[in-house]
């Protein structure tokens, strides 16, 4: 049974505080709104959804490099790519309690959502989003730096050094899994939307004349890298955008959207850029930014798709997908049943009892299974609460050792959905988890 939206949401938030995924940052000291710090089992999470991302897109291709570019950059890239101009929302701010909105997303732009007054709130103006700061002990404006809102950008400027040191030629992509950061004026809903996040990006850059048949074929494949993950057909789409939804550089925009408890919203965004960037930051810096084409000679500026998904917002999605509960014998079995490439230990190591006869048999047995997969080690409290434990964080595989263990050197391997437990040896057991954990 899959709670109902109305419950799933804090079902979620309470079970990644009490096992471990997600801590309100700086909670000691009140908490830092919008900021989160991952915890031991959130950043396996997080980790193995990156991982999935990064071997989709660079790994099983042959036409996909990697980059990882700074964080800080100077005013002149930004002002090259319009967002110092058009990184904005409208923000208006209420006369009468003080709370500041995003005017967009007002149910009724007439009221204040925070203190129900009608009519308080003011014109709205452009609030622009990104993080200032100064590089060196002088504060001026000629040491003015900024947190990067995107991770697209230092892909774009190291374009060319990316062509002369890895001799791709168009159609190629360059990746990037980073922060970015953004000075959102309403962040909320947990993680979806907060002001320090990560980003998995590529940039894909084609001939002028391929770029609409290469941004239907990027809208397909990052739709299914979802399904295939095990978020459900029923919970995604993908939602082309309007006319009045493009952004300044877009001719075309989709996003992959997940049916959230507060209805659809966005994991990842696929665009035709064009040559906007590669022609703004040429013209900025001077610099040539083109392709040469050594068998025709010709010379253009490629087109650039950019699939730019949320890392933290996807982990999300896939822990509300994978929640759900179930009674056994008459007590609900909370389980995550996240397909095993994602779920944060693939295998558990569960002595059955506190006894030394025990202990040594199973750590030899988690030093075994260690160098091939991330595996947790709980030796108290009863089995069958450790069992829960392990369902609740969406551990695929349990490794209890008992006493018979002694005897036959086995052990009871039992498997998160069916909950079926079967008896293995202890030398069959890498082979018999590789082939259950396979995909």
């Amino acid at each position: 049974m899959v709670p109902n939206d109305e419950t799933l949401f804090d079902k979620v938030v309470n079970l990644s505080k009490r096992r471990g995924f997600v801590f309100q940052s700086a909670e000691i000291y009140g908490g830092f709104r919008s900021t989160y710090d991952y915890g031991p089992i959130g950043v396996l999470l997080l980790r193995a959804v990156k991982d999935q991302w990064w071997r989709s897109m660079v790994q099983l291709r042959h036409d996909v490099v990697g980059l990882d570019a700074s964080i800080l950059s100077p005013p002149a890239i930004w002002e090259a790519s319009g967002h110092l101009a058009n990184f904005t929302d409208p923000l208006v701010d209420c006369r009468d309690c003080g709370a500041r909105h995003r005017q967009d997303r007002l149910d009724n732009p007439e009221v204040c959502p925070a203190c129900g007054t009608k009519g308080e709130l003011t014109e709205a103006r452009q609030f622009n989003l990104m993080f200032k700061t100064h590089a060196g002990p002088v504060v001026e404006s000629a040491a003015e730096v900024y947190l990067r809102p995107e991770t697209a950008q230092g892909m774009f400027v190291n374009f060319a050094n990316v062509v002369n040191t890895s001799r791709k030629r168009p159609p190629f992509g360059i990746a990037q899994v980073g922060k970015s950061f953004r000075n959102e004026i309403t962040p909320g809903n947990f993680v979806f939307r907060t002001r320090e996040f990560e980003q998995m990006e590529m940039e894909y850059f084609v001939p002028p004349d391929q770029s609409e048949e290469w941004f239907r074929y990027w809208c397909e494949a990052r739709r299914d890298w979802y399904l295939d993950l095990g978020i459900p057909s029923d919970r995604l789409r993908l939602r082309d955008h309007g006319a009045d939804e493009l952004s300044h550089y877009s001719a075309a925009t989709a996003d992959v959207e997940f049916l959230f408890p507060w209805g659809w919203d966005e994991l990842e965004g696929i665009a035709n850029r064009t040559d906007f960037d590669l022609k703004q930051h040429a013209e900025a810096s001077g610099n040539r930014l083109e392709y040469n084409d050594p068998g025709s000679g010709e010379r253009y500026v490629p087109h650039v798709i950019e699939p730019a998904a949320g890392a933290t917002r996807t982990a999300m999605a896939f822990l509300m997908a994978a929640y759900d509960e179930e009674e056994v014998r008459g007590e609900t079995r909370t389980v995550l049943r996240l397909d095993h490439r994602l779920a944060p230990y693939k295998v558990a190591v569960l002595p059955l009892s506190k006894k030394d006869e025990l202990i040594e048999p199973s750590r030899v047995v988690l030093g075994a299974l260690q160098p091939h997969w991330m595996c947790d080690y709980d030796q108290t409290q009863a089995i069958g609460r450790r069992y829960r434990r392990q369902d609740e964080i969406g551990t695929p595989f349990c490794v209890t050792i008992d006493f018979d263990t002694l005897e036959d050197r086995a052990v009871t391997v039992r498997e998160r959905d069916s909950m079926d437990q079967e008896r293995v040896a202890i030398d069959d057991l890498v082979d018999h988890l590789s082939g259950r954990l396979a995909h």
